[in-house]
């Protein structure tokens, strides 16, 4: 789809990932000039902001809003789209990027938003965690923890996410639960419950290389604690290996799911933190949000 002489939103995050760099606003207005669209850029100014900008945005007149940051932003800016039902586009700018890459989102700002000119727009899944929207991949247990810790830290990036995940690795523990997945109970033990509607976390870290954001499934994966020296566990994660022949993984494909814990366990909403709970209810919501994925990502067949 041509999507030249639209009127865009972009809502900027300055302070996701590695910070903020101004070339980025220049990328962004080059790649609208090129394509003769009207582009106006709105800063986020606190938590929630974003929400507001992209639910305004189609009453202002514009075609479709872009979340330029992190899996936060993302986030924010999708639930202000779902609400006033506009399409949404992304340019990553986070330390993972795990839906952008899994929608073939090029990873630079200056391509990314080249890219926006030239897609589809493709109606994704979404799902809901005890009420919290969620579009790419969201944890109970030590995935979960680590979102919690890291929220908290001023300094971020890819390595202060694994020093801290290597420093917390130890001490937490397994976890008792009662898990439902569509109608049927079941007793289970997990380090990590990680429900998926894309593949990866991010940095191509696929902990269910099955998934889809577009099957109407949700892909559960229920991770034991892995040894230290399981090296291959870690490869075959990063490169699409994992199934359900590892002993450390149970794989299952959802529509709906419910969790009770023996006690309050971490969780995570899209690498945000959501605190401690011991109930978990986990909604899938079909091709709910509309999204600009690059064509050529589309025709693979492969989202």
């Amino acid at each position: 789809m041509n999507n030249e002489g639209k009127k865009v939103l972009f809502i900027v995050n300055k302070y996701a990932g590695t910070g903020y760099q101004p070339q980025v606003e220049g990328r962004i207005v080059e790649a609208c000039v090129k394509n003769n669209a009207e582009c106006t850029v709105e800063f986020t100014q606190a938590a929630g902001h974003a929400v507001e900008l992209a639910e305004g945005a189609k009453q202002q007149g514009f075609d479709f809003v872009v979340a330029v940051g992190g899996d936060g932003t993302i986030n924010e800016v999708a639930r202000g789209a779902l609400k006033a039902s506009i399409p949404m586009g992304i340019i990553p700018r986070g330390s993972g990027n795990g839906l952008s890459r899994h929608l073939g989102i090029p990873l630079t700002v200056g391509q990314a938003a080249e890219s926006l000119f030239q897609s589809t727009v493709l109606n994704m899944d979404t799902f809901t965690v005890n009420g919290k929207l969620s579009l790419n991949v969201s944890g109970i247990g030590f995935d979960g923890h680590i979102a919690n810790l890291f929220g908290g830290k001023t300094k971020r990036g890819l390595a202060g996410y694994v020093k801290l995940t290597v420093e917390e690795f130890f001490a937490f523990q397994e976890f008792d639960m009662e898990v439902s997945i569509d109608g049927i109970t079941f007793p289970s033990r997990a380090f990590i419950v990680a429900i998926a509607n894309s593949s990866q976390y991010g940095n191509n870290a696929r902990i269910a290389p099955a998934a889809s954001v577009c099957d109407q499934l949700l892909h559960v994966t229920l991770v034991k604690k892995v040894p230290v020296y399981r090296v291959d566990f870690v490869y075959n994660m990063f490169t699409g290996g994992l199934s359900n022949a590892s002993s450390f993984c149970d794989m299952r494909a959802a529509k709906s799911i419910a969790i009770k814990t023996s006690k309050p366990v971490a969780f995570h909403v899209d690498g945000e933190p959501g605190g401690h709970h011991t109930e978990f209810e986990i909604s899938l919501m079909p091709a709910a949000l509309q999204v600009l994925v690059p064509t050529k990502a589309l025709q693979k067949g492969t989202l």
